[in-house]
């Protein structure tokens, strides 16, 4: 969308009832597909925060009681299906404490996707990830150092995440494979 579109968006009636309406069954359904749908338009859009805030809050308190359920049941997660949204909403949660340098609380939720993402691609990329804050290295330095600026994801259902690095994944982790069996060792016990 360009500006003009944007612009229109914001001011259209007609769009801005759809939204709203959207947004009322998202929450009420606690359906994340269309939560996220909302999010992303409020997000584009620039609304209002106190409603960006309340989506998001919602879409965190969902995905994390499903994740909780899933960890209980022994079940991991596919990119394959819906299970893409509690993905998305752990994932989001985790760079957004990375970004805020909760070293800690970003590697807890880093450790608990890579323990149960079926999809070895996105789990070898969360690691990269999870030794990355495990080492306390910044955000920025994180995009600076690792991550390759220059490929886009390669398949579609990546888009979320950052999976293209400068370096090669299975080296690197094998080269810090002591530091992930610290990590092991430190937050193992949150799979129990």
């Amino acid at each position: 969308m360009n500006d003009k579109e944007l612009q229109e968006a914001r001011t259209n009636p007609e769009f801005l009832n759809y939204l709203e309406t959207r947004e009322k069954e998202a929450i009420a359904s606690e359906n994340l597909e269309i939560l996220y749908e909302v999010l992303d338009n409020l997000l584009i859009l620039d609304l209002e925060e106190v409603r960006i805030n309340k989506i998001y809050e919602t879409i965190l308190r969902v995905a994390f009681d499903d994740i909780e359920d899933r960890l209980n049941g022994g079940n991991k997660l596919s990119l394959l299906n819906d299970d893409i949204y509690l993905i998305r909403a752990f994932y989001e949660h985790a760079i957004e404490k990375w970004s805020n340098e909760n070293f800690q609380g970003a590697k807890e939720l880093f450790f608990i996707l890579s323990r149960i993402i079926e999809d070895k691609k996105l789990s070898s990329a969360i690691k990269i990830h999870l030794i990355a804050c495990a080492k306390s290295i910044d955000m920025d330095k994180f995009q600076d150092t690792l991550v390759s600026q220059d490929q886009m994801a390669d398949d579609e259902v990546y888009g979320y995440f950052i999976v293209n690095f400068r370096v090669d994944t299975k080296e690197y982790i094998s080269e810090n494979r002591e530091i992930l069996g610290d990590l092991l060792d430190e937050l193992g016990h949150m799979l129990d």
